[in-house]
């Protein structure tokens, strides 16, 4: 039986699972939701996910939510489908953890601010030292992901960091060219990412799981 998933076209949390559910080669049906109609506010939705937010998956009649909790369960519930989310080695799947909840404690915030202030309001209500503030967060974070970074992947690799780190870094690269290109994220980057994202872009499954709405414009 497929997995259903419930996914919203660019979200970073939802892209992960989406790129998780590929690399897994795992049988699954998207379920779009659409944040403009209500779609979270249904009340079907409400009993898979009573936060209202995406993404979920049911497995068999089984519902989960919180996108770095499915990728868990992805990788223990099918070890023998696809490839790894992450390293069997104890230390360096606890290392490939760590930097899953890194991006999710500290990279997500940065980013969130800048989405805040460029998506969710009119240029003309844009709060330029709040995006100055948000932006060097931001900048510090990739820094800090730019030294993680010793070979191909994050962890060996690919997986479940690098498909945690990818699709953030894709929406900043966005936002600065849709809505601010004085941003200056691209050279916020060091070389290390730059290359990575690449690398990421070409694995066999990636332009499935791309934004549908993105490749609208």
């Amino acid at each position: 039986m497929a997995i259903q998933f419930y996914c919203g076209s660019g979200s970073p949390y939802a892209w992960r699972v989406w790129l998780a559910l590929e690399h897994k080669a795992l049988p699954f049906e998207v379920r779009m939701m659409s944040f403009s109609a209500g779609d979270l506010a249904a009340p079907e939705y409400g009993a898979i996910n009573p936060r209202r937010k995406v993404p979920a998956i049911v497995d068999d009649g089984f519902a989960l939510y919180e996108s770095a909790a499915i990728l868990d369960y992805l990788d223990e519930a099918y070890p023998g489908s696809g490839a790894p989310l992450y390293p069997r080695e104890v230390q360096a799947r606890s290392r490939a953890r760590r930097l899953v909840c890194e991006a999710d404690a500290y990279l997500g915030p940065a980013l969130e601010e800048l989405v805040e202030e460029l998506l969710f309001k009119k240029p003309d209500d844009w709060d330029p030292e709040a995006i100055t503030e948000a932006r060097a967060g931001l900048g510090r974070e990739l820094d800090r992901f730019e030294g993680e970074l010793a070979g191909d992947f994050f962890a060996g690799e690919a997986g479940a960091v690098d498909f945690s780190v990818y699709p953030m870094l894709a929406l900043a690269l966005r936002l600065q060219s849709a809505k601010k290109p004085d941003l200056a994220i691209s050279e916020a980057m060091g070389p290390r990412l730059v290359a990575w994202m690449a690398r990421v872009e070409a694995l066999p499954y990636f332009q499935r799981t791309y934004p549908p709405h993105w490749r609208e414009r």
